[in-house]
């Protein structure tokens, strides 16, 4: 097998705020190298890198807005996130849970920090993904995903070298408990300074990580710090992760739908005509109430 080499490293672009409960740096689509069709089926992402919010009564956050056409997937480090749909679905992740909302036909859902997180303050450090569904499902039925740190697979690396927590897809003889569409692989790598592991994803498949903490070499020959994204090129299957002290990093790897995209703001379809309908039908109502 080949090795997947390393095509950029990207530094976080300057970070702005959604809503007043979410400081992210917006990776995806951030410019040509980080597209929504470079990294299909992963659309867009926002990286809340640790932050500081002071304690406050009124939980910050983002209110009631509409989606349709894709999946958002909700990972906390630090902090608590409070969700609510049109579906009825509701939940709070904190350290090491996932949401994953699949808005497919139409939702609409508000997120904000839990009450009880508001009110003490403290570091957030979370990111949001968005997953695109092939066309065939994009108009199939809402669902909801509340992933707890305890459902999540854990692979042990040897020697005590740390942990892959796998939330969806595959790593070794683990399979995370996240269902979707098409191929999509998410895991957290939690590896001790010295320790190292391979991953092994087909060559098609889009391919990057995220430093959430620490530092880290990727084969033996390119070092990333604390924030960065690394984009990997389709040329191989096989890289290796070396930590450089002890490091956190969200990989991701999916096989891309190779799909047109329409995207305009909340809504992600495959045609302009599309888009007019999902306006059409959110001004219409039919996405339900919240």
């Amino acid at each position: 097998m080949k090795t997947k080499s390393v095509e950029r490293i990207i530094t976080p672009p300057s970070p702005h705020f959604v809503g007043d409960g979410f400081r992210v740096h917006n990776f995806i689509p951030s410019d040509y190298h980080l597209s929504m069709t470079r990294m299909d089926p992963f659309i867009m992402l926002d990286y809340n890198s640790k932050f500081n919010f002071p304690p406050t009564d009124k939980p910050r956050g983002v209110d009631v807005h509409p989606h349709r056409g894709f999946e958002t997937v909700t990972i906390a480090y630090k902090g608590k996130v409070a969700h609510h749909d049109s579906y009825g679905n509701s939940g709070v992740i904190g350290e090491g849970d996932v949401q994953w909302m699949t808005a497919a036909s139409g939702v609409l859902h508000k997120e904000y920090h839990e009450s009880g997180f508001s009110k003490q303050g403290g570091d957030f450090h979370m990111v949001q993904l968005w997953v695109n569904l092939p066309a065939k499902n994009k108009m199939s039925q809402p669902k909801y995903q509340s992933i707890t740190k305890d459902q999540i697979a854990v692979y042990n690396l040897p020697d005590n070298g740390g942990t892959v927590e796998v939330i969806a897809g595959n790593y070794k003889d683990k399979t995370g408990p996240a269902s979707t569409f098409s191929p999509v692989n998410l895991m957290n790598l939690k590896i001790k300074r010295g320790a190292r592991t391979d991953f092994n994803f087909p060559a098609n498949f889009n391919t990057g990580l995220i430093v959430i903490e620490g530092k880290i070499r990727i084969n033996d020959n390119e070092t990333a710090d604390t924030d960065r994204f690394i984009l990997l090129a389709n040329d191989g299957e096989i890289f290796s992760v070396e930590a450089e002290e002890d490091s956190v990093v969200l990989i991701m790897s999916g096989e891309p739908l190779n799909e047109p995209i329409a995207a305009r703001g909340p809504f992600v379809m495959n045609t302009k005509e599309e888009l007019i309908q999902a306006y059409e039908d959110f001004t219409a109502g039919k996405f339900g109430r919240l």
